[in-house]
């Protein structure tokens, strides 16, 4: 076996040139791969944080029923101390109670339906970055004061703006007629339409008053610390909730946000096939030059007893040697890639202030793993293994004095 090793070594370097050459499209791939992939997880990981922390959270507590159909009654009891209680058993202050009701927002010249929702002030923004996003006026404070807060288009499509008051009408709980006359005392601007356009915020307390809540709210929205700690938070919430109650998780709760993500993939390892594709086509053509050249050579030794099948092991050994080295080579080189950039961050021209309008981080900071850097550099590798088969089996329809007639 030493021998055969030895013999694949030096046959690999007969042609430096062209191995190198070869190598190095390996190496290039690999190097790309393994940082692309790491990019490409990490934004998936800030889109899916930074979509949830608009408004939705990692996880909700609801009454069953309510995410398909919301409707008034499907309540959550006592939603309040049921978050102060979630609070103190997750040693967590990214817990948020909320309460919902449609209803009609009108100003003295126009008219809107909107959702209205109660918020905790003191608790929204650890789950949500609106009370972040107020570009005019100040966000909500008292729990009980008549103050609501709405998006910047519904502000324009109502023309109103801070100190105006909106005067209120909806359907309480029990099926009354609610009303309530509130001073708009900020606006935000979250930069997505449906919630600019649709969404105002107002105290719970008030909130509860207004549409004869009684305590009751219908939802308590949770914030991991990170994304990956999400499933065991919602595993420890679910295991104490009482029967009447469910928690959703983000993929419940935004599916579209998942089927992006997955079109996006799609459509991304679609391009990496393309990469890898052509790498392989480079190891197919150096191998076919490499075993054609050597025809003359391999025929003299089959007819002094070597097997075609041992001939074309040997092929299979020097396409491994070439393929280790661009492995090696092409995963130590995009992690340390990925690697600077996970200290220093990535950002292109704009981004920063692109950023900044939404209230999201103006960089990127793509994470080093031993999964995504050894899965494309994997890929790569099988490939190349796969490009060498047809120049092993090649040796096997070599007749030895027809190859030694070949100059």
């Amino acid at each position: 076996m030493n021998i055969v090793l030895r013999l694949a070594w030096r046959n690999l370097w007969r042609h430096a040139r062209r191995t190198w050459l070869t190598i190095g499209a390996m190496v290039f791939s690999n190097t790309l791969l393994v940082f692309m992939i790491s990019f490409q997880f990490s934004m998936y990981g800030l889109m899916i944080d930074n979509t949830l922390q608009v408004f939705s959270g990692h996880m909700q507590v609801q009454a069953p029923g309510y995410k398909d159909d919301q409707k008034m009654r499907q309540v959550v009891l006592d939603v309040q101390p049921l978050a102060e209680r979630l609070r103190g058993e997750l040693d967590s202050e990214t817990i948020a109670a909320r309460g919902w009701a449609f209803g009609l927002a009108s100003s003295e010249e126009r008219s809107y339906g909107i959702g209205i929702y109660g918020v905790e002030p003191e608790f929204e923004g650890n789950v949500s970055n609106i009370p972040g996003l107020i570009k005019d006026g100040q966000y909500l404070g008292k729990s009980d004061a008549m103050d609501i807060v709405i998006g910047g288009m519904l502000a324009r499509n109502l023309r109103v703006g801070v100190g105006d008051e909106l005067t209120l009408l909806g359907s309480g709980l029990d099926g009354s007629f609610a009303a309530a006359v509130v001073t708009i005392v900020g606006v935000f601007e979250s930069g997505v339409k449906e919630i600019d356009r649709n969404i105002a915020e107002m105290p719970l307390g008030a909130f509860q008053e207004v549409f004869y809540m009684e305590g009751a709210g219908h939802q308590v929205v949770v914030l991991a610390p990170t994304l990956n700690d999400a499933p065991l938070v919602e595993r420890r919430i679910a295991a104490t909730l009482p029967d009447n109650l469910v928690v959703h998780d983000w993929v419940a709760l935004q599916p579209g946000l998942k089927q992006a993500i997955q079109a996006d993939m799609s459509s991304a390892f679609f391009m990496y096939g393309i990469l890898v594709i052509l790498v392989a086509f480079s190891v197919l053509n150096t191998q076919l030059m490499s075993v054609l050249e050597r025809t003359h050579e391999f025929g003299v030794v089959m007819a002094l007893g070597m097997r075609p099948g041992r001939l074309g092991r040997l092929v299979m050994l020097e396409t491994t040697l070439m393929g280790l080295i661009g492995f090696l080579l092409g995963a130590a080189v995009g992690a340390l890639l990925t690697y600077w950039f996970s200290v220093n961050g990535l950002s292109y021209p704009g981004m920063e202030e692109m950023a900044a309008n939404f209230n999201l981080p103006g960089r990127v900071y793509p994470q080093v793993s031993l999964l995504k850097t050894l899965f494309g550099p994997a890929v790569v590798f099988l490939f190349t293994l796969l490009a060498a088969v047809y120049p092993a089996l090649r040796l096997r329809r070599l007749h030895p004095v027809e190859a030694m007639r070949t100059i």
